[in-house]
């Protein structure tokens, strides 16, 4: 048995176990408590902190958001596989982010699993699947430590995600074989010389090239290098369809806006260029099925991306795989600059407000009025998606790691997300405010995550525009043409008292000095806010033809 040199006590997994964590950095833990996880919890070191979420699909959101905003691996402890289904959903959305969770999950005491006992892990690896990049019960307690220690590194390696170690709760106790043996992998790989000369050839060689930008940049600290590439280029820039993060500043004059969604509008908007340049996201990310040409006539696509499962899925094109940062300035070097075309001249975005106002405001007119106060270092988390483009009409997003969405449509990962970005701005002092724009529907997904926010008095405001309805599933019910959809409604919904039963202050604002007041007065305070604010409703088309 190996002992503790400092104490002279045999020691335990557990013990191995926090001492490990504790060399990782993984010393925040997100969870909500249970029977099978209590032995791992027991005596919890006064130099962790243990962040409690009410339900455990928002203790994952929560912790996606934590790991985006730091840029580090996060530990998640999830109940049996009763935990592991209530955070399936947003498990997936963290795979789909590619953030880097280790979750972990208690199993039922190895003596008993035979007679599969009540909250029995059954089939423990199975479950997660295929929402994790890797899923595992150690043979034996010894080699609980250890296998902490491959979940991390396969975390971390492109593409990052979540990963899955399911624990008997009496492992805990059982001796160790001495300290984890601990170990560093690279979170970023480069690209083939020689691939990156064959598509740097294909690029000077184009006539009209646009540039189509992916999360991965962001996520890999590629803005300004995608900035360089563009303006060398002298490009037009898309944002990726349905992109988790931005990647290029919104008021420069190369940007182009977000690209359709689906496939015959986005060819149809691409016409006239003969190159597409994909950096750092899948090809494409379609949603609805709008049919069309995969690519306009005579124009060829060229991905780069550091998922091979992206690059293998891609319906046309060719693939180079490696981090977009790296990427970028590898085509920085090869690709001379071109002085053979002007550059793109920035849109006009002249922004109309009726006079007078609407009442209730139009979600346009509502977020018209937040921006006037919008500070500059506040970042965004949004969660409602039938007001997206009117959000960012009015909130454009002009700096790295300042905007966070949903990667996988599963609502309810949108607010805890922003609880979790915002304890990180705490913890790392920025203190960078947060606002999370979550609709009236979305908001019940996940209302819990309210307490989270109010008892560690984070600097929040939750900003519900407050329509009364699914509009988004109006909107798919029109263009799939499916009438008379059930449920689309939803009426008697409170959030104001909602938030104050929560511990938030709650507050209610109708007209756009309304508005400018409750959020200036958010800003000041050192907890949490929740500002619904009625909209009208809107018909709106989903995909523009």
């Amino acid at each position: 048995m190996t002992k503790d040199k400092q104490n002279e006590v045999p020691m335990t997994v557990h013990k191995a176990t926090y001492r490990l964590l504790r060399k990782l950095g993984l010393t925040t833990i997100f969870g909500n408590p249970g029977s099978t996880e209590e032995p791992f919890l027991k005596n919890f070191p006064k130099d962790f902190q243990y962040v409690l979420a009410l339900q455990e699909a928002s203790v994952v959101a929560m912790a996606d958001g934590f790991s985006q905003a730091t840029q580090k691996p996060v530990l998640v402890n999830l109940h049996s596989s009763a935990g592991m289904g209530n955070g399936m959903c947003n498990i997936m959305t963290a795979f789909q982010n590619k953030t880097p969770l280790i979750i972990t999950a208690g199993q039922q005491t190895r003596e008993m699993i035979l007679c599969d006992p009540y909250l029995t892990n059954r089939d423990e690896t199975t479950l997660p699947r295929p929402w994790v990049k890797w899923a595992y019960q150690p043979v034996r307690a010894q080699d609980v430590p250890g296998a902490i220690m491959r979940a991390y590194a396969a975390a971390l390696q492109p593409p990052a995600g979540p990963v899955f170690v399911s624990i008997p709760l009496d492992d805990w106790d059982q001796p160790a074989l001495g300290d984890a043996v601990v170990r560093t992998v690279s979170s970023r790989y480069s690209p083939d010389p020689q691939r990156v000369a064959h598509f740097a050839e294909r690029i000077q060689k184009s006539k009209n090239p646009v540039l189509l930008y992916g999360p991965e940049i962001d996520r890999a600290g590629g803005w300004d290098a995608a900035v360089k590439f563009a303006e060398r280029l002298r490009a037009p820039v898309y944002v990726t369809p349905l992109a988790d993060r931005f990647s290029f500043p919104q008021n420069h004059p190369n940007f182009r806006g977000m690209a359709p969604i689906a496939i015959g509008p986005l060819s149809k908007t691409l016409r006239g260029h003969d190159l597409l340049i994909v950096i750092g996201a899948q090809v494409f990310r379609y949603y609805p099925f709008v049919g069309g040409d995969y690519l306009p006539e005579g124009a060829e696509l060229l991905q780069v991306t550091n998922d091979p499962y992206d690059a293998a899925a891609a319906i046309v094109g060719d693939s180079l795989l490696s981090d977009a940062k790296l990427a970028l300035e590898a085509f920085i070097d090869a690709v001379p600059a071109v002085t053979s075309r002007p550059a793109p001249a920035a849109l006009l975005n002249k922004r109309t407000l009726p006079t007078p106002p609407n009442d209730p405001l139009t979600a346009l007119e509502a977020f018209a009025a937040l921006s006037e106060l919008r500070p500059d270092d506040a970042i965004l988390v949004d969660e409602s998606a039938s007001n997206l483009g009117d959000m960012l009409q009015c909130w454009p997003i002009v700096k790295p790691n300042s905007y966070y969405i949903c990667g996988s449509g599963g609502l309810g990962w949108g607010s805890p997300a922003a609880v979790g970005v915002a304890l990180a701005e705490k913890k790392m002092g920025t203190g960078h405010p947060v606002v999370a724009v979550i609709g009236d529907g979305a908001f019940q997904y996940s209302v819990q995550d309210l307490y989270t926010a109010a008892q560690q008095k984070l600097k929040l405001i939750f900003v519900v525009p407050c329509n009364g309805e699914y509009a988004i599933l109006k909107e798919f019910a029109v263009l799939e043409k499916t009438p008379n959809v059930p449920a689309l409604d939803l009426p008697g919904l409170d959030i104001v008292a909602t938030a104050k039963a929560f511990g938030c202050v709650g507050v209610a604002a109708h007209t756009a000095d309304e508005i400018k007041k409750e959020f200036a007065r958010a800003l000041q305070a050192e907890g949490p806010t929740v500002i619904a604010i009625p909209i009208a409703r809107q018909e709106r088309a989903l995909v523009a033809e």
